[in-house]
């Protein structure tokens, strides 16, 4: 089985609202949060990690299943279909990997967690620039890339003069966010 999930850690520039308009585009999602989210399955965190440091409790036994990762700031038009462990190919750095959107299969969620938990605090001071994705580049970078098996773009590099007809998923990374555009391609994010 596969869940669809996103991370919400509150205190941040995302709250429940965008969780909620994430929702509409994704079946089943299912927030890892600190918050309750109206509408929305909701799974406690059990760790204190700020930021995007939150997204590692992912790999923890939170879920016993293969998880399909969306970033709050994705805008889903299909939802695309793999079986094994899938990250970004930096749209800037191809030599890196993008944490954004992540298919993470079960068999590789242990690994990455053991090696994150022996040093929680070590690898967030080490990698304060990079984040979680540069401590994942290091146990999940080599893995098959979106870019390779989806119709996977990123809106500032490949859509400001419209969106690629064989568009699965737009990532949106820094400004603007999805909702700040105007395109009918993006649905509209209802505050409430």
């Amino acid at each position: 089985m596969v869940v669809n999930v996103c991370v919400l850690r509150s205190g941040g520039d995302y709250g429940p609202e965008h969780v909620r308009w994430l929702a509409k585009q994704v079946p089943g999602l299912v927030c890892l949060s600190d918050v309750r989210v109206d509408g929305v399955e909701t799974v406690p965190m059990r760790y204190g990690f700020p930021s995007w440091w939150a997204k590692c409790e992912l790999f923890s036994d939170a879920f016993d299943d293969d998880l399909m990762y969306f970033d709050l700031d994705t805008v889903v038009l299909d939802v695309p279909k793999v079986e094994r462990t899938t990250v970004l190919r930096d749209f800037y750095y191809p030599e890196t990997m993008g944490s954004g959107l992540m298919y993470i299969a079960q068999a590789d969620k242990a690994r990455v967690w053991d090696a994150f938990m022996e040093r929680p605090s070590l690898h967030m001071r080490r990698c304060c620039i990079g984040g979680d994705q540069q401590f994942l580049q290091d146990h999940i970078g080599g893995a098959q890339k979106w870019q390779d098996v989806a119709h996977v773009y990123s809106y500032k590099a490949h859509c400001l003069d419209g969106l690629p007809a064989d568009a699965q998923v737009v990532c949106f990374h820094g400004r603007p966010r999805p909702w700040h555009i105007a395109a009918d391609w993006v649905p509209k994010l209802e505050c409430q």
